[in-house]
């Protein structure tokens, strides 16, 4: 069985432009991802405190998201990479 990697990318959006910030996220950033043949799947959250979060799975290592554009966020994006545990 192959490894998979699991990415979660956060940002923290700017209040005045969250909405549009989830949107560019929908509409533009994981739909990049999704073309990827090493794509498995991914997930999109969003929370109280104007934060977005992608969760993704692939077969390797995943390319970086897109830079949201700068009127958006409060600051760059960051992410992590994790494999699964078995338990």
């Amino acid at each position: 069985m192959r490894a998979v990697i699991v990415r979660m990318w956060e940002a923290r959006g700017r209040p005045e432009n969250f909405a549009e910030l989830v949107a560019w996220v929908c509409d533009q950033a994981v739909p990049r991802y999704e073309q990827d043949p090493a794509h498995i799947t991914s997930e999109v959250f969003s929370s109280a405190d104007l934060r977005i979060v992608v969760i993704s799975r692939w077969r390797t290592i995943p390319p970086p998201l897109p830079t949201p554009p700068a009127h958006l966020i409060d600051r760059p994006p960051h992410f992590w990479d994790f494999a699964p545990v078995d338990r």
